[in-house]
């Protein structure tokens, strides 16, 4: 009897050993092992030593988000984003699979463990620094606002009682929930978004400024009557919430980049083509060079 109760001991702690393995590689929920908290075997294995020893990088990037992330006509990933992320894949000496997301699933993207980093236009704020943690900014944007130069809209005070269309999950959204006296249409995608705009389903479009300059210049019946509105804000990459590994390596590599002046070379590939005579680079990247 003894014997058997051995052998049946044996069975069940070999079982226990499998369903966890097999949870682990298929992302089923087991209690306190996908809870996201630092230390947690879903954070550790994201790290870089995990990375790669994969042999490569899982980045979360835009689709459709010129000169930032997109896709192009040859149905290469380009962009800004896209840039440097080839240039962190490479230094961390592994390949690269990009995750394409909205603004609006970005946190659960790296949260579900879909990606290890999100590089997608992604703006520092007080309430996404509480679910995901970002590493040093390496762009700084605030919120702009597009018209029809037919009718531009050139105040806050113009867009009382008027449709304003923005993104879900955008820094736009945010600002402009706080003003009851304007009426939000929400989108999902940028794509979205600005095919509503030009279908005239509202008489402005907020979004960042950055992104803005680069659109009106290839949709030239439009202009940004509202090139600042909201307080100064950063762009950073983002990791899951305590994934210290990755963030601290991430810390690291803009730091040295920044140094390279690579973000200055960035922006004179990727972006300074698609912006018109108006931007300069210190309108858009941090000083260099710190």
């Amino acid at each position: 009897m003894k014997k058997r109760r051995n052998i049946f001991n044996i069975i069940v702690g070999a079982l226990a050993i499998i369903l966890v393995v097999v949870s682990a590689y298929f992302g089923f929920t087991i209690k306190g092992l996908n809870s996201g908290t630092q230390g947690s075997q879903w954070t550790s294995q994201n790290g870089v030593t995990q990375i790669k020893r994969r042999g490569y990088i899982r980045v979360a990037v835009f689709g459709d988000l010129p000169p930032y992330g997109w896709v192009n006509d040859q149905g290469q990933r380009v962009g800004y984003d896209v840039y440097l992320a080839h240039r962190i894949a490479k230094d961390l000496g592994v390949k690269i699979r990009f995750i394409q997301v909205n603004a609006n699933n970005r946190v659960d993207t790296l949260n579900s463990n879909k990606a290890d980093i999100v590089l997608a236009n992604f703006t520092v704020t007080p309430e996404r620094k509480e679910v995901v943690d970002f590493a040093k900014p390496y762009m700084k944007v605030s919120v702009g606002v597009v018209s029809p130069k037919s009718a531009p809209i050139k105040t806050a005070a113009e867009l009382k009682g008027k449709k304003l269309i923005v993104t879900k999950g955008t820094t736009a959204e945010n600002y402009f929930a706080q003003h009851d006296d304007v009426n939000l249409l929400k989108f999902d995608s940028k794509t979205q978004q600005f095919n509503a705009f030009k279908n005239g389903r509202g008489a402005a479009l907020a979004d960042d400024n950055s992104y803005l300059y680069a659109w009106v210049k290839n949709n030239p019946r439009y202009t940004v009557g509202i090139k600042s509105i909201g307080p100064k804000q950063f762009v950073s990459p983002a990791v899951k919430k305590g994934n210290e590994s990755l963030l601290n390596w991430t810390n690291k590599e803009i730091t040295k980049l920044n140094k390279e002046g690579f973000f200055i070379q960035d922006y004179n590939k990727e972006l300074q083509p698609y912006f018109g005579k108006d931007i300069k680079p210190s309108d858009i990247v941090l000083t260099q060079g710190k």
